[in-house]
């Protein structure tokens, strides 16, 4: 398993991404996410990809990354974050460029307004023939440092021919929705600050 960066305490899982029936799948065998959360509210994750990387389409790398929308139209990695009992939720977008973004909304895809990060998420890329990995490490805003987040793990994969293929931890019952509430199924207990 991956570590976090630093010296904090952190807590650490692997988890299975599911790709969604009405979504191919060919040349993706497996994606799995390693996760982990310090003590000073950094959230680590790793996607990791397995599969025959040359079905992938993959946006071109960059100098320096930015935030940037649209970027689930491509290979895109995400992470959700939703306070239990609460309506209001936020989205963050990791694309192997290097490009970022971060939304907050008020409700079910409502209010969806950029969410203030105090730095810029760091993303690595490693791939080969096989595999695609992809890290990010994400200084979660004071105001998401409650006592406990559900969190969605969701993936978008771009075939080279234009097909997207969906996986997510959960994904709820008729078409991909990587905002319904179904897919939040992963518990994360606050850092200690």
């Amino acid at each position: 398993m991956g570590a976090l960066h630093g010296d904090d305490e952190s807590r650490n899982m692997r988890l299975n991404l599911q790709c969604h029936p009405s979504t191919p799948s060919s040349g993706i065998d497996e994606i799995t996410v390693e996760w982990s959360i310090s003590d000073a509210g950094t959230i680590w994750l790793r996607y990791h990809v397995d599969g025959n990387v040359g079905k992938i389409r993959l946006p071109d790398s960059i100098d320096q990354s930015e935030r940037m929308d649209g970027l689930w139209q491509n290979t895109c990695f995400e992470l959700f974050l939703k306070e239990p009992g609460n309506e209001r939720y936020c989205e963050f977008n990791f694309s192997p460029s290097g490009n970022w973004a971060a939304y907050g909304f008020a409700g079910y895809r409502e209010g969806m307004a950029p969410l203030a990060l105090a730095q810029a998420p760091d993303i690595y890329m490693d791939f080969s023939d096989t595999h695609i990995g992809l890290e990010a490490n994400i200084q979660l805003p004071d105001s998401w440092m409650r006592e406990e987040v559900d969190a969605a793990l969701s993936a978008v994969i771009e075939m080279q021919n234009g097909e997207k293929s969906l996986w997510a931890l959960a994904h709820p019952a008729g078409k991909p929705d990587f905002h319904h509430q179904d897919g939040f199924r992963l518990k994360i207990e606050a850092a200690e600050r």
